[in-house]
């Protein structure tokens, strides 16, 4: 079944790189409606805005859509994750302002208002997106691909010069919500030089030690450490799961991202989707249901992101 919230729920802040504060209200939506923003500041154009693959402009920072009239929200991807980790079918994300506010640069804000408000099931057949075949994009020395998988499993590889961050690697299934008790609370993150540069390019300008992960050289400049020793490739899995829900229905299948980010991710929604063959929509019955990401979430998860 599909499902969406039991009541509207409330956040407001700073958007990462606008600086720009904005009020985002999340509605219950009826059933086949999918995860739509509405910008209620938008008045001469076209306000609705699909958070769907092929809305997505490309860019290395964060996910951006756009509709034919030039409408555009920002920085869906962490939102897009909470709602995918937590089940989340069909929800009007209503925001007056182009960036979704960064909270504090999780996912965890977004996913323990969801799971203290609830979610309201729909009498309507969810379907899946089954990968059938592989398919792969690369760009340099990054690449990321989508194969066969009977769930959701998410693969990544990072390697940063700081030492802070270095190297790291994960796997994770997807299911039984895996993504609520060790991705949600991952925090985004950069080096302390790469803030300056941001600043000087008009944006991050929202970003602070209270919202990212920052790092120079051995040292994390952000007050209380890390949250996981692992926390930033934590995040980037965190930031796929979230691109890859723009693909509008929950994916089987196994992402691996190495060295990737948004811009991947969605190009390899692209090519999926582009390629003959390489997948299918298929019924969610209760088995395959038992294996989505949101399945089986009750209080105790709550308590984890508490």
């Amino acid at each position: 079944m599909q499902t969406t919230l039991s009541a509207p729920l409330l956040f407001e802040g700073p958007g990462v790189h606008s600086g720009q504060s904005a009020r985002l209200v999340l509605r219950p939506a009826p059933a086949d409606h999918g995860i739509v923003f509405c910008r209620t500041d938008v008045t001469v154009a076209d306000p609705l805005v699909p958070a769907r693959w092929d809305r997505v402009v490309q860019g290395p920072l964060n996910t951006r859509i756009e509709n034919r009239d030039g409408t555009a929200i920002s920085t869906i991807e962490h939102l897009m994750a909470a709602l995918a980790g937590t089940g989340l079918h069909n929800v009007l994300a209503e925001i007056d302002g182009p960036e979704v506010p960064v909270l504090d640069g999780s996912a965890a804000p977004f996913v323990r208002a969801i799971l203290a408000g609830g979610l309201r099931y729909q009498q309507a057949r969810l379907r899946a997106i089954k990968v059938l075949r592989e398919v792969r994009v690369d760009q340099g020395d990054a690449w990321a691909s989508l194969s066969p998988a009977d769930g959701l499993t998410i693969s990544f590889h990072i390697a940063f010069p700081d030492p802070v961050i270095g190297v790291q690697d994960l796997r994770l299934d997807m299911a039984n919500g895996r993504f609520v008790r060790e991705l949600c609370d991952s925090r985004t993150f950069c080096l302390s030089a790469d803030v300056d540069r941001m600043r000087a390019q008009g944006l991050g300008l929202g970003g602070s030690l209270l919202n990212a992960v920052v790092v120079e050289g051995g040292r994390v400049l952000t007050p209380g450490g890390l949250r996981h020793r692992d926390e930033a490739v934590r995040h980037k899995m965190l930031d796929a799961l979230g691109d890859l829900a723009t693909a509008g229905a929950p994916i089987l299948g196994h992402y691996h991202g190495h060295k990737a980010g948004h811009a991947l991710t969605n190009r390899v929604l692209r090519a999926l989707f582009a390629t003959p063959g390489a997948w299918c929509l298929t019924p969610v019955g209760p088995e395959l249901a038992a294996r989505l990401p949101g399945a089986g979430l009750g209080p105790d998860d709550l308590a984890a992101v508490a």
